[in-house]
């Protein structure tokens, strides 16, 4: 009987746990809604600044893990995922990561910066090797 009343509690659990993705999907916009007007606080042209927002972010990610997980999904999951992305391009599109352009630093500090090192490594080779020669004295 017991391992009957097991059975059947587990049958019972598995499909409670089921993920429902019609509740997720009716809860997300929530969390999306309450970001947007968290973001309504920060001057748009900060948007791509992370620091700006990062606090707003968190509450939103928090939010979308949580419907997540009332509704008895995984998260990250696609459907959460494709939301998120849904709201990434409403507020980041527009965020680029630009090219750093690297230029080399003008001939005289790039000489010097080359000789000190070269210098020093010649200087503590001939220390050394003068020490060597020396060892009677040390």
């Amino acid at each position: 009987v017991n391992g009957l009343m097991t059975l059947g509690y587990t049958g019972a659990r598995l499909r409670s746990d089921l993920c429902n993705e019609s509740l997720m999907l009716e809860k997300l916009p929530a969390c999306g809604k309450s970001f947007e007007e968290m973001m309504k606080r920060v001057d748009s042209k900060k948007w791509c600044n992370l620091t700006e927002f990062i606090m707003y972010y968190d509450n939103f990610t928090q939010c979308t893990e949580r419907e997540a997980n009332n509704a008895s999904c995984f998260w990250p999951n696609p459907l959460a995922e494709g939301f998120i992305t849904g709201i990434h391009k409403q507020f980041f599109s527009n965020c680029t990561s630009e090219n750093v352009h690297w230029e080399d630093p003008p001939d005289e500090i790039l000489i010097t910066l080359i000789l000190i090192p070269v210098t020093l490594t010649c200087a503590m080779i001939t220390l050394v090797v003068w020490c060597s020669k020396r060892s009677d004295i040390l």
